[in-house]
């Protein structure tokens, strides 16, 4: 109300004063004109006022929505300049201005692989310390440009600034177009050694400002006032903010973030405008609306009101139903955003997380094969008479075997576990887990099945299915400390447009298998269902869960094509449903069966005699592996790489078995290099290891149907029955 009259003043001169309303009625005749008049014009005023509140409040929402989705990518795309910074210093390294420009063309090629794969980036530069270019990742061969006048250069051979500097939207002289840069300083033997520069495309700022919701102005000022990026362009208007303007005075008052109304430096309208301080940067983001589409939008639905106004008192009680109605409607739509912007929100955490937790894969499985591996050679080499030694070998063991599980679970949650594909019957799957179930929870928790007839077919791994099934069972076990009721339910469903679009466009509308696990235990709170899925998030205490269960059953199901959501209240129980797409056509995926659960011992693998070629760049794994197969009697020529590998091939018309790693250093990997063997020497057999799956072996998290694999990390009893069932074959041959 208080905004609606100081804009009622503001347009007409009118002033809310008290004493200007009637207080009382002199006469019957004289109230009823006067109230006739007098109070339709009061509720009318009073009602325009909630109405203008109501539109502003609604646009300074609105606002501060686009603020976050602008901090956010603000936040992330300086991230990357950072990592951009760092790459370009691993780049350089130690090396001299003379030796740079010596090998211009290494240098030049190695920056602008980066400035090739991040569009926000326009240029990487190194100057010397006489303000001439060294090298830049897209201008080669360099010219003798003379860069000392530029600011960039002179703050920091100055001194006049500590750390980064940020500059002014600035033309380039070497081509037509615009760039802002940050900028450090290079200290080569304690001295100036010349700046290393970033230059930034604000265009890819504007670019993705355009995709706000409308109507909007987003743009990115420097700390003093220099304008950096802004939608609409305006770049050729204006460049830089009045010091005096209430823009830089609300910064300088409120530095960390804050709303203010203002006239824009760029056009002279009349704006809100909300920022934030990025961190560590002078930097604000800033996201405006106009007022005057405020009014716009109010006098609108005023004015639709008032075709509806006469006579009063009807017109008063349509325009209260209208305006419930209006506002029910405006609530449901911020509340279907806000759940839509939150499902995005956490996709792309759960998706972040996820990459990091795979890129650290490679390196842990190959350390823990070493590791593994050495424990088992060691065990059999002390035999049972050095019980102590023998009992602390088989204690790092078992630790060793759970670090395998840690990241085995981190692989499911970030979709990168390879996945063995066939087309399941999800009923006889559950049936034949029944028995699994009842010894895996305990007596003190009645399993229950409710399977749908006529269950279509899915395409998944399917002991990947049971082991989420088992995870889902053990957590609603651990629900229901007393005991309860566990059931496991399937069904043919469909998930329409409204649902897919209000999961913040993860899934696709379409037919999908449903597997629910229900329990009646304690429940889950909303904060706790909002970050169920994270690595290591778990309400248990100290000792008792890694939190990995949930997050490997997201990762399979995301993996799958599917969808996972939970249903919980405080009290109520929990049900975890997970949504499978439904297999249309099996395209020659194979069939699962209850009884390839349990696999026919095999006998104790025969020593071979062949010679094999193990390729492997980790050195500890290949000294490992190489141990393994000569004690088991093969001849063993082992290579670091693709090209030492092709070489031994060449040179010993022995060689039989290939035992190559997929992520190998060169540029070759392991599938490219078995086929140029395979080429080279068509008899060869193969098998492939690897602790990393997003590589030429596997596609879509699915395992290529050609290819033996060995999965990292590995000990001694996996390689040898590999290596056996190889010779067999070579021997049948």
């Amino acid at each position: 109300m208080r905004r609606f009259f100081h804009f009622l003043g503001r347009s007409t001169g009118l002033t809310r004063d008290p004493a200007a309303l009637p207080g009382g009625a002199e006469r019957p005749l004289r109230v009823l004109l006067v109230a006739s008049v007098v109070i339709p014009a009061t509720l009318f005023l009073v009602a325009a006022g909630i109405s203008y509140d109501h539109h502003y409040d609604e646009a300074v929402d609105r606002l501060q929505r686009n603020l976050g989705i602008v901090d956010e990518h603000a936040r992330k795309v300086f991230e990357t300049f950072d990592l951009s910074e760092r790459y370009l210093d691993q780049v350089v390294g130690d090396a001299t201005d003379q030796q740079i420009r010596a090998a211009e063309a290494v240098y030049s090629a190695r920056l602008r692989i980066l400035t090739d794969t991040l569009p926000q980036l326009r240029d990487l530069w190194i100057i010397d310390a006489a303000g001439y270019p060294v090298v830049s990742g897209t201008v080669f061969p360099m010219p003798q440009i003379d860069l000392s006048d530029r600011e960039y250069f002179s703050v920091h051979k100055n001194n006049r600034i500590e750390g980064l500097y940020v500059t002014e939207l600035l033309d380039a002289r070497a081509a037509d177009l615009r760039f802002f840069a940050i900028s450090r300083k290079r200290m080569i033997d304690g001295r100036f050694g010349g700046v290393t520069i970033i230059s930034i495309a604000p265009e890819y700022f504007i670019e993705f400002y355009a995709k706000l919701p409308p109507p909007s102005v987003a743009f990115l000022l420097r700390q003093d006032g220099a304008l950096l990026a802004r939608y609409p362009d305006a770049s050729s208007v204006v460049r830089h903010a009045s010091p005096e303007g209430r823009l830089m005075t609300a910064i300088r008052a409120q530095p960390d973030r804050g709303l203010v109304i203002a006239n824009s430096p760029v056009d002279n309208q009349e704006r809100i405008f909300s920022y934030r301080k990025l961190p560590r940067l002078p930097i604000y983001v800033f996201a405006a609306t106009d007022v005057a589409n405020i009014r716009e939008e109010w006098l609108a639905a005023m004015s639709e009101h008032l075709i509806f106004g006469i006579p009063a008192t009807l017109a008063m009680f349509g325009l209260g139903i209208m305006a419930l109605h209006r506002t029910r409607r405006l609530q449901q739509e911020v509340e279907r955003r806000e759940s839509t912007e939150q499902a995005l929100r956490q996709s792309q955490k759960m998706e972040a997380v996820g990459r990091l937790s795979g890129g650290i894969a490679h390196d842990f499985n190959n350390m823990l094969t070493v590791i593994l591996g050495n424990i088992d050679m060691a065990l059999q080499r002390i035999g049972e008479d050095n019980p102590r030694i023998h009992r602390l070998l088989d204690s790092a063991r078992q630790a060793s075997e759970r670090a395998a599980m840690l990241v085995q679970r981190l692989l499911a949650f970030s979709r990168q576990h390879p996945q063995e594909v066939k087309a399941v019957d999800i009923n006889r799957l559950v049936q034949g887990m029944s028995e699994l179930l009842r010894r895996t929870i305990g007596e003190t928790v009645t399993v229950e099945t409710v399977l749908a007839g006529g269950l279509w077919k899915i395409a998944v791994d399917p002991n990947q299915l049971e082991n989420a099934v088992i995870n889902l069972a053990v957590n609603a076990r651990d629900a229901m400390p007393d005991g309860g009721r566990l059931t496991i339910e399937t069904t043919n469903s469909y998930l329409d447009e409204v649902y897919a679009s209000t999961h913040g466009g993860e899934i696709e509308h379409g037919q999908f298998v449903m597997v629910a696990v229900s329990d009646t235990g304690t429940g889950m709170s909303q904060e706790v269902i909002e970050r169920a899925f994270e690595p290591f998030f778990t309400t248990k205490p100290t000792g008792m869960g890694t939190g990995l269960g949930l997050s490997m059953v997201y990762g399979f199901a995301k993996q799958s094509g599917g969808h996972i959501k939970i249903y919980s209240e405080i009290g109520e129980g929990t049900t975890i449903k997970m949504y499978f797409p439904r297999l249309s056509e099996q395209r020659g995926l194979p069939d699962w069966s209850n009884n390839e659960r349990t696999p026919a011992k095999s006998a104790a693998a025969p020593r071979g005699t062949e010679t094999v070629l193990l390729v492997e760049d980790d050195e500890e794994v290949n000294r490992f592996a190489c141990g393994v197969l000569r004690e088991q009697g093969y001849h063993v020529h082992a290579a670091p790489d693709a090209a030492n590998a092709l070489r031994l091939l060449d040179a010993d018309p022995k060689i039989a078995l290939l035992f190559t790693d997929v992520v190998l250093p060169g540029g070759t990997n392991g599938r490219q290099l078995a086929d140029e063997a395979l080429r080279r020497r068509p008899g060869l057999k193969v098998l492939y290891a690897t602790g990393y799956t997003r590589n030429a072996i596997i596609h879509h998290g699915r395992l290529d149907a050609d290819v033996e694999l060995l999965t990292k990390p590995f000990a001694a009893d996996a390689l040898i029955p590999l290596a056996a069932d190889w010779s067999i074959l070579l021997r049948q041959i």
